[in-house]
Formats: C-alpha cells, structure tokens, sequence
C-alpha cells in the first residue's frame, strides 16, 4: 500500500477557535517529520469558501453558521495554514468547500494521479473534516488510519467517543509516536 498524511483544516482561524495548544500542533508535527522522513507525501487539506458564500446552501448548518460568521473566506490571513505544520515547497495543498477533505476539492485526482490508496488522518476537527473525510475515504476503498492524538475537537467527549468506539470498525486507530515509531522500525530493517 502506497499511503499519504492527511493534515486537514489546521489553518490559522481553526486552530484559535479551537485552542489547539502547542501541545497539539507539536504531535501534527512529529507526524509530518515522521511521513518525510519515511518517503510518506504529506498533503494539506484546508477550507475556503468564496467571497459571499455562493457554495453554502440555506439547508447547510454548519456551513451556513459559518457563512453568517464570516469566516474561511478564501484569501483572508485566517485560512492561512498554520505556521507550525506550514508546507515544504513542493507538497501539495488542497482546497475544498464542505466538510470531506474530497468535497469540492481535486483531492481524489491528486491521490490516484500518485497512486495513493491508503491515507493517515490528522486534523481539526475530529467530528467535522476527520469523521467526513474517514467516511468518503473508506466509501472509495483507501486503507485508513487515524492519528488519534493529531486529531481535535472543540468537545472532548465528541473526540473520545468517534476515535474509541466508531473510528476503528472503519481504520487504524493510532498515536502519534506509535505511528511514527512503526514507520522508523521499517526503515531500520531496510
């Protein structure tokens, strides 16, 4: 299996949001460095919707909640990923519209275009861009693992109940360091 790291949604705003520590944005990190070093394409999914909103539907909650806020207007310094898990030149970055990483985005061209069929999850947050994008993702037949500990919600109860109970009938449910550890022990016996 050919895998890629999902860094999905942790852009400026989202991060000051949700109060994503240093702590949090330390272990997205430990990630990314893991996947580079082991030859692993690392790929940022972040949201922007268009000045005025014509991609939200009045029926969308949650996007309508946010239109009426005001926020991730494409462009605006909050979309901005964070300066913390920034991209290297070269990796690719994706824009999508909705929830799912694969929503309104070339997420899927770009994947299959590098043969990419298996996917690490990471983001903010669990229970909108991680739980969307595990769904569409095991619908399209990726292998998937979630980096339980690079994964955040505003509700801790939301993040606990969705990494323990529902997101392994589906995927790998891992830390960070065990991860990234697995990942060092294969190249090591290479």
């Amino acid at each position: 299996m050919k895998s890629a790291l999902l860094v999905m949604d942790v852009q400026r705003s989202v991060v000051d949001l949700t109060d994503a520590g240093p702590e949090f944005l330390h272990r997205v990190r430990r990630a990314m460095d893991g996947a580079r070093s082991a030859g692993i394409p690392v790929i940022h999914v972040t949201i922007a919707l268009r000045p005025g909103f014509p991609e939200v539907g009045t029926h969308n909650r949650a996007l309508s909640a946010i239109a009426q806020a005001g926020l991730y207007v494409e462009g605006a310094a909050g979309t901005e990923i964070h300066p913390e898990v920034a991209p290297l030149p070269g990796e690719v970055v994706v824009t999508k519209r909705r929830a799912s990483a694969f929503s309104g985005s070339d997420l899927d061209v770009v994947l299959r275009a590098r043969g990419i069929d298996s996917l690490v999850l990471t983001g903010i947050a669990t229970g909108a861009v991680v739980l969307s994008t595990l769904c569409q993702a095991n619908d399209l037949d990726f292998g998937l693992t979630v980096l339980a500990d690079a994964c955040l919600d505003p509700d801790p109860e939301v993040h606990r109940v969705l990494t323990e109970r529902l997101f392994p009938q589906w995927a790998r449910v891992l830390g960070v360091d065990d991860w990234a550890g697995g990942l060092a022990a294969r190249r090591d016996r290479s």
